[in-house]
């Protein structure tokens, strides 16, 4: 998977953010990272998407299905759905 279509939307200081970038590198997935603390209408978009609440890691996949603050087995799940939707 070399396309970057997912987008990982977080802040440099946040743990869970750093810990959900590992867990795709491991994967091998692409994404992009958007810093929500240097983008104004990417921290807006997170909060549209969270009930107004700047909830980092959100995590926007392909079929824009969103992650936010996913435990690790909750985000393997769903890569692992990625990586089979993309296979077929």
């Amino acid at each position: 998977m070399s396309q970057a279509s997912i987008r990982i939307y977080g802040t440099w200081w946040c743990w869970d953010c750093r810990r959900a970038k590992k867990i795709l590198n491991e994967y091998h997935i692409a994404y992009r990272w958007i810093d929500i603390d240097k983008d104004a209408n990417a921290k807006k978009f997170v909060g549209s998407v969270n009930n107004g609440n700047f909830v980092v890691p959100t995590i926007i996949f392909d079929d824009g299905s969103i992650l936010s603050e996913p435990s690790n087995s909750e985000l393997k799940n769903r890569i692992e759905q990625e990586i089979k939707s993309r296979d077929v």
